[in-house]
């Protein structure tokens, strides 16, 4: 049994729980290493604080969730049958000396929580979400190794955009050609959509490529993620095309400050508010606070956006083990937008970033 399996009995015991039942196919994955895409299938992890744990999935998924780390009892069923049935009768072999089952609210369809009512009318639901969301912020040395290849690749895809970047070339063309460069070498899954982009759409901190060209003073911005095994890597950088203005220095090195000073400044026991205020003064500070219109950043591992919130807001204080964006922007409507974003490691002594790209402002010609 994996360690992150016995750290949720171990919980469950704490909590005088029944079971766990665990739905989400990226918490699945976190706690098995068995990847599936249900669709609309039926997925289940079912923890137990004494009893020994059972997966059930489409029969079509058994001999993955068999070669899986999971290494217990895996039910599949057809989709001619139904799955409770299997459920229930699982869950028949096994002790139920507490009422009280465990489940992931947001995640879980209304339906399925019907379903396990009616096992026995006297359950009562308690939410796993937040325990499972606090020991996915923790990387351990596998999680981390990986992360770190997958900056590595991001780092290596920013490079190939910005090779393609041409005089009247769209963005949506420059998409395309990272994400077939990177499939060329066995490099198939981003992390999210990548985004390219140039001149006044990059004033949209979440605009979206499509066939605006590049044209001669245009920053040009890359935000962009790979994912390995199962991990995501964020990375954006900006560059100016050609030349740049005054103003454009400005915005830039703004950001860039308001990048270096954040990730220095991040440390064990800081409360995450306050790092994103480090950020925010020196953009404020230049005269841009308006024009950094979101947090500072997030939380990365298995999804490209996870907790903790990098926000004003979070009283949340940073801890040893976890991975965070640092991602300060300025965009200004009319003239243009910058983003800086790394990948950020937090170790006992300080921070490590995991995106390694420069970070001086490029002009390409």
């Amino acid at each position: 049994m994996s360690e992150k399996m016995k750290q949720i009995e171990a919980w469950l015991r704490k909590q005088d729980g029944r079971f766990a039942y665990i739905a989400d196919p990226t918490n699945v994955f976190y706690l098995t290493h068995f990847k599936c895409d249900p669709h609309e299938r039926f997925l289940g992890l079912f923890l137990f604080p004494e009893d020994e744990p059972f997966l059930i999935c489409p029969e079509l998924e058994v001999g993955q969730a068999q070669a899986s780390d999971f290494g217990h009892e895996v039910i599949g069923y057809r989709d001619d049958q139904d799955p409770w049935t299997f459920v229930n009768k699982a869950l028949d072999r096994r002790h139920a000396d507490s009422t009280k089952v465990f489940i992931e609210p947001t995640t879980l369809p209304y339906q399925k929580a019907l379903a396990l009512k009616s096992i026995d009318e006297k359950v009562t639901f308690g939410s796993i979400e937040d325990y499972l969301s606090d020991m996915r912020n923790i990387k351990d040395a596998h999680e981390l190794a990986a992360m770190k290849k997958a900056g590595e690749i991001a780092d290596y895809a920013v490079k190939l955009g910005i090779d393609a970047i041409k005089k009247g070339r769209t963005e949506a063309a420059i998409v395309a050609e990272i994400e077939h460069e990177l499939a060329k070498q066995g490099y198939s899954q981003m992390a999210f959509d990548t985004m390219v982009l140039t001149g006044e759409n990059t004033a949209n901190p979440h605009g979206y490529p499509g066939t605006h060209q590049i044209h001669e003073g245009d920053f040009v911005l890359f935000d962009l993620g790979v994912v390995i095994d199962g991990y995501c890597s964020d990375i954006t950088r900006t560059v100016c095309f050609k030349h740049a203005t005054d103003e454009q220095h400005k915005i830039y090195e703004t950001t860039l400050q308001a990048n270096l000073e954040a990730i220095k400044a991040a440390r064990k026991g800081l409360r995450i508010g306050d790092l994103d205020g480090v950020a925010r003064k020196v953009i404020a500070d230049a005269g841009y606070g308006q024009y950094f219109t979101h947090r500072l950043g997030h939380g990365l591992g298995l999804g490209e956006h996870e907790q903790p919130s990098m926000s004003a807001a979070n009283d949340k204080t940073l801890t040893t083990g976890m991975v965070f964006t640092i991602e300060p922007g300025i965009y200004v409507p009319g003239v243009g937008g910058v983003r800086i974003e790394d990948d950020v490691y937090l170790t006992e002594n300080g921070p490590e970033t995991l995106t390694h790209f420069p970070k001086e402002l490029q002009i390409i010609d």
